[in-house]
């Protein structure tokens, strides 16, 4: 074959290669699904979860994000769930849940529950070790010995920050430990906002930790003190375009929107940050 391959074919295929290569970028940037915390909409959700679900999913969603009160729900009800998920063609990669989830007493129950919805990842939403090193190294340790009860069933852990994780001096910031302390295997999902108050770099923070940072939760925020969170996606300092190449080139698998609450009602929020999420990922 090379023998017969000309000159000028070999430099029309070389010339090809640069569009190929971008092409193929191109296709696994957009590949990347995109979420919804439910978080986002909690009293539409209180009311009505089907339908919020559904109307979630209808906006566009490709993912959800169930968090504590999930844990509440029967066998029938978590079945009707992954049903209506499945009809919509939406998925739930991870939920929420608090630390007591991870106990003996109720980890089977959770891991159940999740495995019902199709969950992959069990996140712990959030620990307060009042900044003790030792307590975070506890929370490492709670991470791993669920990892080893969830991963015959094929799923894994993971931690979602706030600011407290990121504060402190470097090599010692509760983020750091926890990361140095706990599985490869054991998720730490970036919450972009939260990092950003607290005065770190997300980009920074995903390039150290190649493959860790499997999902982020994409919150804005502003230090306008009037702001602060009720930012719409895109409204705040992230730089976006920034934190998802970083991600996109470190392993990410799924992005997750996030709001604590805005100028407009909850579902209209979901709905204008995942327009401006498209929006911005159009562009680039």
């Amino acid at each position: 074959m090379t023998s017969t391959l000309s000159r000028r074919s070999f430099l029309a295929i070389s010339a090809g290669l640069p569009w190929a290569v971008r092409s193929l970028a191109a296709a696994s940037s957009s590949s990347i699904p995109v979420g919804l915390e439910l978080y986002s909409v909690r009293e539409e959700l209180k009311k009505d979860p089907e339908g919020t679900v559904k109307a979630v999913g209808k906006m566009g969603y490709q993912a959800v994000e169930f968090y504590a009160p999930y844990f509440e729900w029967t066998d029938a009800q978590a079945k009707s769930m992954r049903k209506l998920l499945d009809d919509l063609g939406v998925h739930c990669y991870s939920t929420h849940n608090g630390a007591d989830y991870f106990d003996a007493d109720k980890i089977s129950r959770a891991r159940d529950l999740n495995l019902t919805l199709g969950s992959k990842y069990m996140v712990l939403a959030w620990s307060d070790p009042k900044t003790n090193l030792d307590g975070w190294k506890a929370v490492a340790d709670k991470l791993n010995e669920a990892s080893e009860k969830l991963e015959p069933a094929g799923m894994k852990t993971g931690y979602h920050n706030h600011q407290a994780e990121f504060m402190g001096a470097a090599g010692q910031r509760p983020i750091e430990i926890l990361a140095k302390s706990t599985k490869p295997s054991v998720m730490l999902q970036l919450d972009v906002g939260t990092c950003l108050e607290a005065g770190a770099d997300p980009v920074a923070w995903i390039k150290a930790n190649p493959g860790r940072v499997r999902s982020l939760h994409c919150k804005d925020w502003s230090p306008d003190p009037d702001k602060g969170y009720k930012v719409l996606f895109g409204e705040g300092v992230a730089d976006w375009n920034g934190i998802f190449q970083a991600a996109e080139s470190n392993g990410v698998e799924y992005y997750l929107i996030e709001q604590e609450g805005s100028r407009f009602s909850e579902m209209e929020t979901a709905q204008r940050c995942l327009q401006a999420y498209r929006t911005l990922r159009a562009g680039r």
